[in-house]
This record gives structure tokens, sequence and C-alpha cells, in this order.
């Protein structure tokens, strides 16, 4: 594999952690300003973000349909594969996001 495909790894795990924490800190102040209470807020939030952080992390569904449709097309699948571990690697970046909003606001996210 190359390094570069190391770095989009890298860049989609962070990516997906940073849309589910920024989202759900922001929209708890915009609940702390409607008057409702933030911290139950967040933990819905950063629930309701989950798939489009993943999406926001791989950068949108085209690429990935085109790489599947490349890889099951013509054979290559090292494609696939890859594809594959940067969808599960921005499922991780979200994850550990939910980890830490759980620690912050002492609730279990479902």
């Amino acid at each position: 594999m190359e390094e570069r495909f190391f770095a989009t790894i890298i860049q989609c795990f962070f990516i997906a952690l940073g849309v589910v924490i920024g989202g759900a800190f922001i929209g708890s102040i915009g609940a702390f300003a409607s008057g409702e209470p933030p911290l139950t807020l967040m933990g819905r939030i950063a629930r309701s973000l989950r798939i489009w952080a993943i999406v926001a992390a791989i950068g949108g569904t085209f690429d990935v349909i085109s790489n599947f449709e490349r890889g099951i097309m013509e054979g290559s699948t090292l494609d696939i594969v890859k594809q594959i571990i940067v969808i599960i690697t921005a499922m991780g970046g979200v994850q550990v996001a939910l980890l830490i909003i759980e620690w912050l606001i002492q609730e279990e996210l479902t």
C-alpha cells in the first residue's frame, strides 16, 4: 500500500471525529441559547451526525461508488479493499467521538 493511502486513512478518521464532536458542541450552544438542556441535546446531535460524518470523511458517495465499480468491472480488488478500509476508519472516528461525548455528558449513547 502506498504512503498516500495511509494519509487518507488518518485524515478520514479525524474528519469523522471532528464532524461529530464539532457539530455536537456547536449544536449544544444553540440548545443553551434556546433554553434547552445542552448536554442532553449534545448526545442527540452526536447520534444524528453519525452517518453524515462518515459521508463527509470519505468525501461523498460518488467516489466510493466509482471505486467499487472499477474494482468489480476491472477486477481490481485492491481498490475495493482500500475503500472498505477507508469507510471502516471513518466509522472508527465516529465511534471515538461518540465515546468522548459519552464521557463528557456522563450519559450512554445508543
